[in-house]
């Protein structure tokens, strides 16, 4: 599907300031198997063995599409880039640095530009993260989920709890900062196995901790069957156990799932929640990107074989994007809000005005009705959810979607 930079010009229903900041995606869509819970774009190895991975022709084909993709991003500089599965770290340490060093080539990254790749410690071997590290990653984000060999087992993780705490080890010694991923209300998890969890997380300091209450997402094999997880009430208990516990350690929490030390949270992530723009490349990569009277939305195809053939094949005037489509002027509130509020400490009204190019009054009945709730506070300048307005936040940032839709 060909976008026309000349129309995405003309004037529109909305007036953008200026433009957000910018960040790219970049995924990488293969893992050694596919998770139970995963609802994620990632595809299991055909044939098994790092051979069988096509490094090479994927890498080729992320070039094409980033090429086709420049003119949207003409002249804007790149904060943070984010190199997300599946599971990355099953490239080469040769291939990644080929990515940045393509990724360099073609795009203007600020000097002090985030680079961050996920890593599973099932793909963990000696010395393979301080080689993503000399390859020009500057960030580490580990998938542990559990330190549990029952939990694991349960997630259908391919990695145990030593190979998770080695995989952390190495992270630290290589990184500055580094991510760990864990997942709570997991199947048969009690509130003291949730504390062993956090014992050992929390003893191996990490900068930056991502937590998640585990969701059944449609199309999973827990969809299929369900497995028995924590009633909401112990679910609820263990997030306060989370939330009180990092905060004892230093983490302070800046979004819904995430805590950070001082000087360590995701700018990437950030940069989402803010509303920010991301130009997303590789097989079902999304895009959010905004114009002086417009903001466009796209999704790359998500199958890896489709992406790269149409990718590579310059005579698709589409080249790989399956989906390009401008955000309706009555869905910009909520977008933006199911981002904004998930962050502490809110967002400003101009913010608001600035990324969506809408007037302060299109929100004005929603906060009202939010403030009457008890679920946001708010002056002339902020908007801040209330701790119950972060119990309930799909409640809040429902409050926000367009007046004819039905949901």
């Amino acid at each position: 599907m060909s976008t026309d930079i000349q129309h995405l010009m003309r004037p529109g229903t909305l007036s953008l300031s200026s433009l957000p900041p910018l960040s790219v995606y970049v995924h990488l869509p293969w893992c050694l198997k596919k998770c139970p819970y995963c609802d994620f774009n990632s595809h299991e190895w055909s044939k098994g063995g790092v051979d069988s991975l096509p490094e090479q022709r994927y890498l080729d084909a992320l070039c094409a599409d980033l090429e086709s993709a420049l003119p949207l991003i003409w002249g804007r500089s790149v904060h943070s880039i984010f190199i997300g599965g599946g599971t990355p770290s099953l490239f080469s340490p040769a291939a990644i640095e080929r990515l940045i060093s393509d990724l360099r080539a073609r795009l203007r990254l600020e000097a002090d530009c985030e680079i961050t790749l996920e890593a599973n410690p099932g793909t963990f071997e000696k010395d393979r993260f301080r080689a993503f590290r000399a390859a020009g990653v500057t960030r580490l984000s580990v998938g542990v989920q559990s330190f549990n060999d029952t939990h694991l087992q349960a997630l259908g993780r391919v990695h145990n709890r030593a190979q998770a705490i080695a995989a952390l080890e190495e992270a630290a010694s290589a990184f500055d900062t580094f991510n760990l991923d864990l997942m709570y209300a997991l199947p048969g998890q009690t509130l003291t196995q949730l504390d062993e969890d956090l014992d050992t997380a929390l003893s191996l300091s990490p900068p930056h901790l991502s937590v998640y209450h585990l969701t059944i997402e449609p199309n999973t094999v827990f969809a299929k069957f369900p497995p028995q997880v924590p009633e909401d009430d112990e679910a609820y208990a263990m997030l306060d156990r989370i939330t009180e516990r990092t905060a004892a350690a230093g983490l302070h929490r800046y979004e819904v799932s995430a805590y950070a030390q001082p000087n360590h949270r995701c700018w990437h992530n950030l940069n989402y929640w803010q509303f920010g723009d991301y130009l997303g490349v590789g097989a079902g990569a999304h895009s959010k990107l905004s114009f002086a009277h417009r903001v466009l939305r796209q999704v790359r195809n998500r199958d890896p074989r489709l992406y790269m053939d149409h990718a590579l094949d310059a005579t698709r005037a589409e080249r790989a994007v399956a989906q390009s489509t401008e955000v309706a002027r009555s869905e910009l509130p909520f977008e933006f809000m199911l981002n904004a509020l998930r962050l502490r400490h809110g967002f400003s009204l101009a913010d608001f005005t600035e990324r969506t190019g809408l007037p302060v009054t299109a929100i004005q009945a929603a906060l009202a009705e939010a403030e009457a709730k008890g679920l946001v506070t708010r002056d002339f300048q902020r908007v801040v959810p209330t701790e119950r307005g972060f119990d309930f936040l799909s409640d809040l940032q429902s409050l926000f979607l367009p007046a004819d839709n039905d949901s």
